[in-house]
């Protein structure tokens, strides 16, 4: 259990708004589950989307109360509906808005109704962007009640909130990368038969215009390559780089040297040891490329899509500070490929199956940097246990 605790600030609720499928639900639920278990808070977490919780948590699907409203107990987290019909209930003593997703009015109203109000808290998007550091905790009065909202920004070093990480994350990583048994069991598990040489990667991606070029190439190349798929938005783009309408979970496929399997959407704790399995991993968003960073293998970042391309200001300083200190060749072979994964290359649909070759016989050294680059995420406390901290000393500060 950690130490920062406080009984003035025992009970919390989290705000999520489903956005994108699961990026959002999907760090909003691996926090509340992390300050329950090893936080000792008890939090309430209300999303609007039940359906995008349900596959992250089977159990939530036959969840529901006597007037249709769904709530279920799960890892210590109750979690509720949060419906348009949307009625007053007690403020807890700290308040997280989930992305800027906005309070219910009533809810606002029963903050204003404490004394002391409760700590507000928006928790904002990762971004390794520099202006981070000088936005993080800010506070924001709000224009017309008596509530002030603090800024918490996740981030990759000093200045910022820290990332999403469990107590014995690391260690249970390497004694499952280090047990080749256990990684032949869970394997097996999900029914996946490949041979020893084979090169695993897990793809998680949205809709991907340069996958056709790109399974062109892994078929027709001398390693055998094995996709395992769990199912999401990229399912359809990986059908039709098989020459098939469809795929649904539990089909496997093959084309030349390369082989698919497509996964059911799994728990995060699968998740995580999908990513640990693989030699590389394709991720996407927010929540599986902060696992993919823990997993310690090479992979490949597809980030969330913004008009204008706002986003390449976002993926260009992550790719800043990943390949810093990355030798040079590393970083020329992991660069390209990033750039058109995410549809930022010369040469459209074509650019990430020309940039794969080199990509992959920097792979020995790309996970040597993986592993570098985890351990130094490692030296940075997490962001359950800093925003803890950071909420005790609002508390203490407004006393």
């Amino acid at each position: 259990m950690n130490t920062c605790t406080n009984p003035t600030l025992r009970r919390w609720d989290l705000f999520c708004r489903v956005v994108d499928n699961f990026g959002d639900i999907g760090v909003c639920w691996r926090l509340a589950r992390d300050l329950a278990a090893n936080h000792g808070r008890d939090v309430r977490l209300w999303v609007d989307d039940w359906a995008a919780f349900a596959h992250l948590c089977p159990t939530a699907q036959a969840a529901h109360l006597a007037d249709g409203d769904r709530e279920c107990v799960i890892d210590g987290v109750r979690v509720k509906h949060w419906t348009p019909a949307f009625t007053a209930t007690e403020a807890a003593d700290v308040v997280i808005e989930a992305f800027a997703c906005e309070l219910p009015p009533d809810y606002l109203t029963a903050m204003t109704q404490r004394s002391p109000s409760p700590v507000w808290i928006n928790l904002e998007y990762l971004s390794a962007e520099a202006w981070v550091k000088d936005c993080h905790g800010l506070a924001s009065p709000h224009p017309r009640l008596p509530l002030t909202k603090y800024f918490f920004f996740p981030g990759f070093g000093a200045g910022s909130g820290g990332l999403p990480r469990e107590p014995g994350l690391l260690a249970a990583r390497d004694a499952f990368q280090a047990d080749s048994a256990a990684r032949a069991e869970w394997l097996a598990a999900h029914g996946i038969e490949v041979a020893p040489e084979t090169l695993l990667i897990s793809l998680f991606a949205y809709e991907q215009t340069a996958l056709p070029a790109l399974a062109e190439v892994w078929a027709t190349g001398a390693q055998t390559i094995c996709l395992l798929v769990p199912e999401g938005r990229v399912v359809g783009d990986v059908a039709r780089a098989f020459g098939r309408a469809h795929l649904t979970a539990g089909d496997k496929v093959a084309r030349g040297n390369l082989s698919a399997v497509v996964l059911p959407f799994s728990t995060q704790t699968d998740y995580d040891r999908l990513l640990w399995a693989c030699d590389a991993n394709f991720v996407r968003g927010e929540d599986s490329f902060v696992r993919a960073q823990w997993a310690g293998k090479p992979f490949v970042w597809h980030i969330y899509p913004q008009q204008d391309a706002a986003h390449r200001a976002k993926l260009d300083a992550f790719l800043d500070r990943y390949t810093h200190g990355l030798a040079r060749a590393e970083a020329a072979a992991l660069t390209p490929l990033w750039l058109a994964w995410n549809g930022f290359a010369d040469g459209g649909t074509e650019a990430a199956a020309t940039a794969w070759p080199v990509f992959a016989r920097a792979l020995p050294a790309l996970h040597k940097h993986a592993r570098r680059w985890s351990a130094r995420l490692d030296q940075t406390r997490d962001l359950s246990s800093q925003l803890c901290e950071f909420c005790v000393r609002i508390a203490a500060e407004r006393r």
